[in-house]
C-alpha cells in the first residue's frame, strides 16, 4: 500500500485568518498520525502565510512518523533546515503572488544551484526530495543532482476537464515515474489530489507516496481530521 503524507500548512492558513493559536496545525498533525498519516507535510513559505517556524520546530518534536518540509531553495531556507533537521526536505518553486504551489522545479536550468543545496543538506543528514513536472530532462537533471526522489506535481491530472485530458496526463505521470524508478529515485506524488482523482493513480506501482492537504483538511470539516485521513488511506490500499 502507498504511504500518505498529510499536509496541514490549511490549519494554519485558518489560524492566521483571525490570529491567535487556534486551529492548531501541531495537534492537527497529531490527529493526522492517530488516522493512519505516514509523514507530515508543511510549507515554511517566505511570507510566513500560513506555518510559523514555531510550528515547525514544535512539529519537529512531535511527529512521530516522518516530517517533510517544503521549502524554496534558498539560503534562508537552508539554514533553517539545518537547524530544524527535518526528515525529508522538498524543494518547490514559489511565488509571492501565488495562492499554491503552480508548476514544477527547473532543475535541469538551474542544475548548479540545487547541486550545492543538496550537498549542504546530506551534510546534515537531510534527504532531499524535488518538485518536478513530469518531464524527462528534469528527471534525469533530478538525479544528475543527487536527489534522493523526486514528487511528480499532479497538478495538471487533478485539474484535467476532459476524460482525454486525464488519460494524457495519467500516462504522462506513469512514464516519469518509470523513469525515475529506473534511475534508482522514490518517487512521490502531490498537488491538487483528491478522494476521487487519486484512486486511478494507485494503478502506477512505482508511486510510493501521495502527499495531500487541502482534499483531507477540506474533509475534515465535516467529518474529522483522524476520519478524514483514514478514509485516505483505505482509498489507498
Amino acid at each position: 500500500m502507498a504511504r500518505l503524507g498529510v499536509n496541514v500548512d490549511h490549519v494554519a492558513t485558518l489560524r492566521q485568518a483571525r490570529g491567535g493559536d487556534e486551529p492548531d496545525p501541531v495537534r492537527s498533525a497529531m490527529l493526522a498520525e492517530m488516522g493512519g498519516a505516514d509523514g507530515i507535510v508543511v510549507h515554511l513559505r517566505e511570507d510566513r502565510r500560513h506555518i510559523q517556524d514555531r510550528d515547525l520546530r514544535l512539529l519537529r518534536e512531535i511527529v512521530q512518523t516522518k516530517l517533510d518540509l517544503e521549502m524554496a531553495a534558498t539560503d534562508e531556507m537552508a539554514r533553517v533546515a539545518m537547524e530544524v533537521k527535518p526528515h525529508l526536505v522538498t524543494f518547490v518553486p514559489e511565488r509571492r503572488q501565488e495562492l499554491t504551489t503552480e508548476g514544477g522545479l527547473d532543475v535541469e536550468g538551474n542544475r548548479d544551484r540545487f547541486k550545492n543545496m543538496i550537498t549542504l543538506l546530506h551534510q546534515s543528514g537531510i534527504a532531499v526530495s524535488l518538485f518536478i513536472e513530469s518531464d524527462l530532462d528534469q528527471i534525469k537533471a533530478a538525479r544528475r543532482v543527487e536527489a534522493d526522489c523526486i514528487e511528480l506535481h499532479t497538478g495538471r491530472y487533478a485539474n484535467a476537464m476532459s476524460l482525454k485530458e486525464q488519460d494524457t496526463e495519467f500516462e504522462a505521470l506513469a512514464q516519469a515515474a518509470r523513469a525515475a524508478y529506473k534511475l534508482e529515485m522514490v518517487v512521490n506524488a502531490g498537488h491538487g489530489l483528491n478522494y476521487r482523482n487519486v484512486r486511478r493513480l494507485r494503478n502506477i506501482p512505482e508511486i510510493v507516496e501521495y502527499n495531500i492537504g487541502h482534499s483531507i483538511i477540506a474533509r475534515a470539516v465535516s467529518v474529522g481530521l483522524e476520519r478524514a485521513v483514514r478514509e485516505m488511506k483505505d482509498l489507498l490500499r
